[in-house]
């Protein structure tokens, strides 16, 4: 399958790539400097999803799926995770990618019925912001009437370094714990659930969460 990462050079974008080559997948990496992505095996475009006047058709042109992991971290600019996604279910069902797996975060999941994860009160100031932009996102994606196959993967409440070290539980809407109540999954294990999740085409038009 070939398969264009955007944010190919961002820490989940990355790691994303490296399962995916470890699948065996033909790779394009979409990243703002080329210089980024050192991998040799893997074609790498120049592309920044907040350019309105760069040709998203273009840069993922001959890709049959489509992993967006962007970020607004570097500029502070976090109005990126809305705009990307109306790009997407705008421009995306025009060529001839059929899937959009996109990387998530777990803000937006809900630690009791009504009530998400960025409203509790020990959720880190600093991250609210990044929070807020990646659930208006969700609610694009959610509300529109686009026929792009998307899936929106959130990842639990601590994304951390780590390489595989648990299997992986699937949710919906609400936040999974542990039998400790914790909510953690290795970056390692994030990259294998989404391309799990990817390879099998399933949960199509949905949110999901993974978690140990």
């Amino acid at each position: 399958m070939k398969i264009a990462i955007v944010g190919a050079a961002g820490w989940v974008g990355n790691e994303v790539l490296q399962e995916a080559k470890r699948r065996g997948h033909q790779l394009i990496a979409l990243v703002r400097d080329p210089a980024k992505v050192t991998d040799t095996d893997v074609e790498v475009r120049q592309f920044d999803i907040t350019d309105a006047h760069s040709s998203l058709a273009e840069a993922v042109a001959g890709a049959e799926v489509i992993v967006s992991s962007v970020s607004g971290r570097h500029n502070g600019d976090q109005s990126i995770f809305a705009k990307a996604a109306q790009r997407y279910l705008a421009e995306l069902p025009k060529t001839d990618a059929s899937r959009l797996v996109w990387v998530g975060g777990a803000g937006s999941l809900e630690v009791a019925p009504g009530v998400k994860l960025l409203c509790s009160a020990d959720f880190p100031e600093e991250y609210k912001a990044e929070a807020i932009g990646m659930g208006e996102a969700l609610e694009f994606f959610q509300q529109s009437s686009s026929v792009l196959n998307w899936t929106f993967i959130s990842p639990a409440a601590l994304l951390f370094p780590g390489e595989k070290q648990a299997a992986y539980r699937v949710g919906k809407e609400q936040l999974l714990t542990d039998a400790q109540g914790q909510s953690k999954i290795s970056v390692a294990d994030y990259a294998i659930a989404l391309m799990d999740v990817l390879e099998t085409n399933l949960y199509p038009k949905q949110r999901i969460g993974v978690a140990y």
